[in-house]
């Protein structure tokens, strides 16, 4: 395919960079990569072997002697030319994003537009990494903080968005003086090998070392070097719970750094008083977009008693207009799962609601068609349901929407925080009081919450993660760029004299 070719991708490709070349042989162990389009493959990637890995550190480490004493806003034009190389390629690596992980055209190019417009933040960060002046208790004394690059910043990223989350954390890392090592996720090799072949552009005709921006791949194995390497003082992980959990557990181990970007099981609250046709077209994105694969995916649905039908209704009517098929096709709007093993994730979920006692009310069916056949097509679902039962507790990576009613407000945001994920919030109503009471302490527990817009779709000038076991971490705008870095405390004395603080003497003939 024609946009394959433009972006340097073949039959077997190296999956190992120091950034402007690939290293390594191909008589070795490969991912092969199959488009859940039709299940047919599109190509090979070769693993990073031991040797090959300890190789990109090592480059990497000597990369960051000279990167870290570049001019932050110099670093900020790299960063410039690669979000200008990025808008060259937006149709070809949008489409890649499709074909190899299955999410809609649009929303392949979507990501592809987050990638270019966090470059744009991190450059206008490039010259904004302030620190702070303080005064100082002692006479002819200054105190201020600055701040400092960590070295190498190690990034893990999930199938889900092959692409986004990699540029939010190596932009802004780049920009603060840190190198990167990148391990994409082992189910979308090729969008990680396309982003570095873009780079390497960029790399190139700046005439930049080797070991800036370094790729390696593979799966947990290549995953474990990374997270207990204590050369590597960040690492910072997207996945589930249960990964990330390791991830802290290794890397706080050697008192290195995590930011981690974990499960969500996010809910939206339907009040009375909300404008309903706004809401059931938000529900129906947060809810089937990406085919439930999204970490910010509306997963639960708490609506008022007084208006749970009429809603109900009409996403049954919304959810039956939802032209479902190759994610390639302009007039798709759900495309495929993953994967096999989504599907029987998905399957296995509605079967223990149904067991608990609740209600399949539309969809749920493995679709199989001449013109689906080898994808893994589903038909989303909306089912009835209790907050409390094991299996809305937890998160399942497919397009289920869990319904369940409420009678006040504080009922309301009670089932809301229920849950141990804290990613996406939102409640939709037109009462003023109720949006801000969500918006309080005593609200919404999550490190993002809306009022009248769903939970995804979040923009890249806000910080963007969670609370509880989503991780803690925060990526992408606002001073999210302070993880990527170490503060310094400095004291400066310009006088003649050398008190003390605290009004400490201690005099020496």
């Amino acid at each position: 395919m024609e946009f394959l070719k433009k972006l340097g991708i073949e039959g077997t490709n190296l999956g190992t960079s120091t950034g402007q070349k690939f290293i390594g042989s191909g008589a070795k162990e490969t991912i092969s990569s199959h488009t859940p389009i039709d299940g047919s493959q599109i190509a090979d990637t070769t693993v990073t072997t031991r040797e090959e890995y300890d190789q990109v550190v090592n480059t990497a480490l000597e990369a960051f002697e000279e990167w870290r004493m570049t001019p932050a806003p110099k670093r900020g034009e790299i960063v410039r030319q690669i979000g200008l190389e990025l808008r060259e390629h937006k149709e070809y690596l949008g489409r890649l994003v499709t074909y190899e992980m299955g999410k809609i055209y649009q929303e392949g190019l979507g990501e592809v537009q987050e990638m270019i417009d966090i470059c744009d933040f991190a450059v206008g960060q490039s010259r904004m990494l302030y620190g702070k002046t303080m005064p100082s208790e002692r006479p002819r004394h200054r105190m201020y903080e600055q701040w400092h690059p960590l070295g190498i910043t190690g990034i893990i990223s999930a199938f889900n968005f092959p692409v986004a989350v990699y540029s939010w954390n190596a932009m802004i890392a780049a920009v603060a003086g840190n190198v990167m090592i990148w391990k994409g996720s082992e189910k979308t090799p090729l969008c990680s090998i396309a982003v570095q072949n873009i780079i390497a552009k960029v790399l190139k005709r700046n005439d930049l070392p080797e070991g800036i921006f370094n790729l390696v791949t593979g799966g947990r194995e290549v995953g474990e070097w990374m997270t207990e390497d204590e050369r590597l003082p960040l690492i910072s992980a997207t996945g589930s719970i249960r990964m990330g959990k390791e991830v802290a557990k290794t890397v706080a181990g050697r008192l290195g750094k995590t930011i981690l970007e974990l499960g969500g099981n996010n809910a939206i609250i339907v009040s009375k008083d909300a404008d309903l046709e706004m809401a059931a077209r938000a529900i129906a994105f947060g809810a089937v977009g990406t085919c439930g694969q999204r970490c910010t995916s509306t997963r639960r649905l708490i609506i008022h008693k007084e208006v749970f039908n009429p809603l109900k209704e009409r996403l049954v009517e919304i959810y039956k207009e939802v032209n479902i098929g190759n994610p390639l096709k302009e007039d798709t709007l759900v495309g495929p799962l993953i994967d096999q093993q989504a599907i029987d994730n998905m399957q296995n979920a509605l079967q223990e609601v149904q067991d608990e006692g609740g209600e399949v009310i539309y969809g749920g069916e493995v679709l199989e068609n001449k013109q689906l056949d080898g994808g893994h097509y589903v038909r989303p679902a909306i089912v009835t349901a209790q907050n409390d039962w094991d299996i809305v507790q937890e998160e399942t990576f497919a397009p289920i929407l869990y319904l369940t009613q409420y009678s006040d407000l504080d009922e309301a945001i009670s089932l809301h925080n229920g849950v141990k994920q804290g990613l996406s919030s939102s409640i939709f109503t037109l009462n003023i009081r109720e949006g801000e009471t969500f918006l309080s302490a005593r609200g919404s527990d999550c490190g993002i919450a809306n009022v009248n817009v769903g939970t995804s779709g979040a923009e890249i000038g806000g910080a963007f993660g969670g609370e509880k076991e989503t991780g803690g971490g925060r990526e992408s705008g606002s001073d999210a760029w302070k993880a990527y870095m170490r503060r310094q405390t400095n004291t400066i004395n310009w006088g003649s004299e050398m008190p003390l603080a605290q009004g400490i003497e201690f005099d020496v003939d």
